[in-house]
């Protein structure tokens, strides 16, 4: 019989003691003990085999001449084994399965995800708290996570099985985004996230933003979702089968009540009516999506280039909406449109003389070739002395 020779790693753990820098001039002997042992086949599969217990003995003949001390103690480069303590410990396996290490998990009878997130250091701005950016890419996550732990998930970028099948997939449409205050540097955020019914074709997410510890309501999210099919990059109708899998999930909630919502059309920017036009704006391989599209998250950093530099060092931006229009490739090359629309009535009954008005900005996104539109868009922004529940 003929025999075949393969080639194989085989990779294992290693468990060595806490206090190894400890050494005794009785004894050189080094123990170290392998507690799991993996095999990756030829093929890239990782096969974890049976668990087996392994000792290694390493020893010195010799000191070396020059030793050096440390906490008091020679330190020769060996460990001596110290009777008190135990060397060969098991190692438990965790077999929980992958959702378990999301952090999230469904309340409300499970028609509501639930995750917690801690405010990255790179996650923030130059006035140390998180970015709209940040915001919303934990938004996108959120929701990824919900239909992954929902078992939906087919092998698309959020897409259900029966999407996967018939090659479709979710694009947003709008989205509108509230933020009451902007976390900090290490803080700790809880986001809820559900789904419903939008219309005969669509279907709405929405999001609540916590402080985990105080459990104020920090920022409310809403959007509207459609299906294109992801070859010929068409919208579609949702298919039955697809309403099928996601019906039971709908839970009739509003994260923004209407009245406080904003639905009302954004205007066109052309340029006459533009204020600041940044041109030269070029995606990177970095922003694009598994959909094979420039991630819509990434919209958001080109349209702020146009913003007046004043009104982003002293305003914070307490709302966005977002309307797209088509979709970016990396090939493109973008123009950022800004147009101030209006300063926002001051309150009435408040006593700060001084107080600043906030500003309203209208946006948009084109084509710099054919001034094609890819994203209209609609900000509103507080003074930052005006405002101290926002400030660090």
């Amino acid at each position: 019989m003929a025999s075949t020779t393969t080639t194989s790693s085989i990779s294992v753990r290693l468990q060595i003691p806490g206090n190894l820098y400890k050494a005794e001039k009785k004894n050189n002997n080094v123990g170290l003990a392998i507690s799991n042992c993996y095999y990756h086949s030829r093929n890239g599969a990782l096969i974890k085999l049976k668990r087996r217990r392994f000792r290694a003995i390493a020893s010195a003949s010799k000191s070396p001449k020059s030793l050096d001390a440390i906490n008091g103690k020679n330190l020769n480069g060996t460990y001596v084994v110290d009777k008190k303590s135990e060397i060969l410990t098991d190692v438990s396996v965790d077999n929980s399965p992958l959702h378990a290490y999301l952090l999230g998990k469904f309340v409300e009878d499970r028609f509501v995800y639930r995750q917690t997130f801690i405010i990255r250091s790179y996650e923030t701005g130059p006035d140390k708290t998180a970015t709209m950016e940040t915001l919303m890419n934990l938004l996108q996550e959120t929701a990824l996570n919900h239909v992954t732990c929902s078992g939906l998930a087919g092998d698309g970028f959020g897409a259900t099985r029966e999407m996967s099948i018939r090659k479709l997939i979710w694009v947003v449409t709008r989205i509108h985004i509230q933020v009451q205050r902007y976390s900090c540097w290490g803080d700790v955020v809880e986001i809820d996230t559900w789904v419903d019914a939008e219309g005969k074709n669509g279907m709405r997410r929405d999001w609540i933003i916590r402080d985990y510890h105080t459990r104020e309501i920090i920022t409310r999210a809403t959007s509207i979702w459609v299906i294109m099919n992801r070859e010929t990059r068409r919208l579609c109708k949702i298919p039955e089968q697809v309403r099928h899998e996601v019906a039971p999930f709908y839970f009739h909630r509003v994260a923004i009540a209407k009245e406080k919502n904003d639905s009302d059309k954004i205007d066109k920017l052309i340029d006459q009516t533009a204020q600041t036009i940044r041109t030269g704006l070029a995606p990177r391989w970095s922003d694009m999506d598994a959909n094979q599209h420039v991630n819509n998250v990434k919209y958001i950093g080109w349209i702020l280039e146009s913003v007046p530099r004043n009104v982003l060092e002293e305003y914070y931006l307490t709302s966005m909406t977002l309307e797209y229009r088509r979709e970016c490739r990396q090939s493109n090359l973008l123009e950022s449109m800004t147009s101030p629309t209006s300063k926002v009535d001051e309150d009435s009954k408040s006593n700060c003389i001084k107080r600043m008005a906030d500003m309203k900005y209208t946006h948009m996104l084109r084509m710099q070739d054919d001034k094609a539109e890819i994203v209209r868009a609609r900000t509103q922004w507080h003074y930052k002395e005006s405002h101290d529940h926002l400030s660090i």
